[in-house]
């Protein structure tokens, strides 16, 4: 692999204290979380107080107010060894984001300072059943009635939907309205009204808590309205490329390790008394494999680079979501075969990889919706 120079020194050391973690107090208990269908909720709580939730808030919030390659080097551990349980990205890099970027001086007091300590944990809820990918498609209505918006709707495939205390609600405050009628609401879960689904039963990710949300006629203060009223749709915009880039750094740090699980099976492994190594098929696919790997790490550490200088545009994002999960799904599938009869035992982290990994081409927006974007940029005037 060729060297990288996206993160420094005290990234690489921050890197060592997250992989020891989750070594010790993750890895041997996701098999278990994965028949729970949820982590234990006490390790939210462990990751706050080691730092490891929201190092991007600001210090006047009691954060560490650090760069995004640490929330991306926390992605990449929990990845690299396979803990899709675990949904720290979705709370880190993707709701909180939210707070801290158009939250009032109120909202930030009243709750970043707890999603740092792992007493609240967050979600958003944009999905519904007859909307995904088409935001403006949203049904959920948010009626201002005096000093409180009335929220009516359901959402579905939440994730952290179970565990979340703090809710980030796409909702329509103008029905009549198309993307200028959509707003941004915090829930709070204990809210009257508000109902938490059953956890969905998944085909992978079997330890993240992913459920329906439903509101019924719910009381949000006006003063839960997340920015300006009307401004949601161009604030989740705003907001999509550092989503859509954790999912490629996800995706990339994935398929490496997924690629030395499987070296390390085909030398061991024999077939006609030799290694399955030693075969020139094997030879071939792990090259070809191997080479492709290294030109979207390239890829994706430049898109980090730029996140980092606030110069990620849509498009390239796009790029990078829809490039390095399709190669992602073709990688787990190719070193799936290669494993064979064993790779499809549910004992063997490959198998679980490659359930885990297929939804990634879908949520943050299909890669249908990525090539949508790459050429509406490609064939604008």
């Amino acid at each position: 692999m060729i060297p990288r120079t996206v993160y420094n020194e005290d990234h690489e050391q921050f890197r060592d204290t997250v992989r020891k973690f989750l070594e010790n107090e993750a890895a041997p208990h996701h098999a278990q979380w994965e028949k729970d269908g949820q982590v234990d909720r006490a390790l939210w709580n462990k990751a706050g107080d080691m730092g490891f939730l929201c190092p991007q808030v600001p210090e006047a919030y009691g954060g560490l107010e650090l760069d995004f390659g640490y929330n991306a080097i926390i992605d990449e551990e929990i990845s690299r060894l396979g803990l899709t349980g675990i949904g720290w990205g979705l709370h880190s890099d993707i709701a909180v984001p939210y707070i801290v970027n158009y939250g009032s001086e109120e909202q930030k007091q009243k709750y970043l300072p707890k999603c740092i300590s792992g007493e609240l944990v967050t979600a958003i809820a944009m999905t519904e059943p007859g909307a995904g990918s088409d935001l403006q498609g949203v049904r959920s209505t948010a009626i201002k009635q005096g000093d409180h918006y009335v929220l009516n709707g359901s959402k579905t495939f939440i994730t952290n939907g179970q565990h979340a205390d703090l809710v980030v609600v796409v909702a329509k405050t103008n029905p009549e309205e198309g993307a200028s009628g959509v707003s941004l609401l915090l829930v709070e879960a204990d809210s009257p009204g508000f109902k938490k689904g059953t956890n969905l039963e998944k085909i992978g990710m079997k330890a993240q808590d992913t459920s329906e949300l439903f509101f019924d006629d719910v009381k949000v203060p006006v003063e839960n309205l997340l920015g300006a009223e009307g401004q949601g749709f161009v604030y989740l915009m705003q907001e999509l490329p550092q989503e859509r880039l954790s999912v490629a750094v996800n995706a990339i740090a994935n398929a490496e390790a997924a690629l030395g699980w499987t070296i390390d099976y085909v030398r061991e492994r024999k077939a006609f008394g030799k290694p399955i190594a030693a075969f020139q098929n094997t030879q071939f696919k792990l090259a070809e494999l191997d080479s492709e790997l290294t030109a979207l790490r390239v890829f994706v550490d430049r898109c980090l680079e730029l996140h980092y200088d606030r110069k990620l545009d849509v498009s390239t994002a796009a790029k990078a979501k829809y490039l390095s999960t399709d190669f992602q799904c073709k990688l787990l599938d190719e070193c799936v075969q290669l494993h064979g009869g064993f790779g499809y035992m549910w004992e063997y982290p490959i198998a679980r990889a490659w359930a885990d990994a297929r939804v990634q081409r879908i949520y943050a927006g299909t890669n249908e919706i990525m090539k949508l974007i790459i050429s509406r940029e490609l064939l604008k005037e």
